[in-house]
């Protein structure tokens, strides 16, 4: 569908809403918010205005206000034992991009202090010239930014059994989307000499852990970046400054935090993150492995879990959705538990392998409610239900979870996890 009839059917949507509700006034303000118009300190001074403001020069580094002191990362509760980090508040972001204050963790052997000045990336292997970079080397290197999600393969993965978040942040929180900035890996690794029996490359972290994956040469050859700065500012420590691998689309523990090796080679390397880990158990027997990219999938943050709706009336449902296999080109809504789904619109800039914000009007009639979203990608899939997902990979499955989120909205507005 033309972004035009996107447009024309929203705005056929509103001026239905308004002719129903007597105006915007009738759709939207409370009886309270129009009675004040009438008080007598309508308009009136507030304190605030009344005083000299704080300095611009303190703190030195910007916070949010103290009014937002809740719109931060969190542990699942309880925080499960397999899990290391911190998970995004969706619900309380707008636009696509993530702060880096608010971008989730996840790492297998704490934070390394790394002092750049001392940081090499060393590159062998299967290579003309093996070549080790110091930061000031790959900085040197044209760079360019681009705009990413990032998740986590175990993003839902709770949900698979039962239901057990309750915010959209703590089912789905392993999720954030930014401006990277780095060098094609390509670059650098033509200035090595690929040899054309390289058909594979190991990739290693400096953590404790030495984190290491391996990666099929099309992918280090295609779009990975190596990364050294994060929504215009350098990567934060727990985000694998000051230099990470970033593969676009994958799943989040590939893109290796705190880079110091790639190695070149004939075939995977069967490390312990791809053998004894990031696989999943099929109802055969055999195990699945090196999934890779992250399916196409939706979740409405607005209004999601733990919210509540305090009037009847309209309301603009909203959320993301995204894929790791190219673009988003739809986005459907249901406000009936799946009976009936209409199109959302999709917020521009629409990116491949980025979040993309979608937008849906409805108009609450105070009745009990389900609200889902599924979303469809360039490639022509479509976003499953649990029911489905659970036929396909049978319940020892634990990565990969794109289930479509249901949100119950009960009639007196508050909306806990439909699943």
């Amino acid at each position: 569908m033309s972004d035009k009839k996107e447009v024309s059917q929203r705005r056929k949507f509103l001026q239905k809403s308004l002719t129903v509700g007597g105006g915007i006034g009738g759709i939207l303000a409370s009886k309270n918010a129009l009675s004040q118009t009438n008080d007598s300190n309508f308009l009136a001074i507030d304190p605030w205005t009344k005083v000299q403001g704080s300095t611009f020069i303190n703190p030195p580094y910007g916070l949010p206000s103290k009014y937002e002191k809740n719109v931060v990362r969190v542990l699942p509760s309880p925080p499960p034992t397999f899990l290391t980090g911190s998970r995004t508040p969706l619900q309380n972001l707008h636009g696509i991009i993530t702060p880096n204050g608010l971008v989730f963790e996840r790492h297998h052997a704490g934070i390394p202090d790394i002092n750049p000045d001392e940081h090499r990336l060393v590159i062998h292997g299967l290579v003309d010239r093996p070549m080790i970079f110091t930061m000031e080397d790959i900085v040197r290197f044209p760079s360019e930014s681009r705009v990413y999600f990032l998740e986590c393969s175990g993003n839902s993965a709770a949900e698979l059994k039962k239901a057990t978040g309750k915010t959209a942040q703590e089912i789905h929180g392993l999720l954030s989307c930014c401006e990277w900035t780095g060098v094609r890996l390509s670059t650098i690794l033509q200035e090595c000499g690929v040899q054309p029996s390289a058909k594979w490359a190991l990739a290693e972290g400096a953590d404790g852990a030495a984190m290491t994956r391996s990666i099929p040469m099309s992918k280090m050859m295609d779009d990975a970046l190596l990364v050294y700065a994060q929504n215009g500012e350098m990567l934060r420590a727990e985000q694998g400054y000051p230099l990470r691998l970033f593969l676009p689309g994958y799943e989040g523990n590939m893109s290796i935090k705190w880079l110091r090796r790639i190695k070149l080679g004939t075939e995977p390397w069967q490390t312990r993150e791809e053998t004894s880990a990031y696989t999943d158990l099929l109802p055969t027997g055999k195990a699945e492995q090196f999934t890779f990219a992250m399916d196409v999938k939706s979740v409405i943050t607005q209004p999601s879990g733990m919210m509540k709706l305090k009037s009847k009336g309209f309301y603009e449902v909203s959320g993301f959705a995204w894929s790791g296999k190219g673009m988003i080109k739809r986005v459907e809504v249901s406000t009936d538990g799946g009976t009936s789904w209409a199109q959302a619109v999709l917020q521009e800039p629409v990116m491949d392998k980025s979040l993309v914000r979608f937008r849906f009007p409805w108009m609450w009639d105070g009745a009990p409610a389900m609200l889902m979203s599924r979303a469809i990608d360039s490639s022509g899939a479509v976003q499953p239900s649990m029911g489905s997902l659970l036929k396909e990979k049978g319940t020892n499955f634990f990565y990969h979870n794109n289930a479509i989120q249901p949100w119950h909205v009960a009639a007196n507005g508050e909306i806990t996890n439909g699943r």
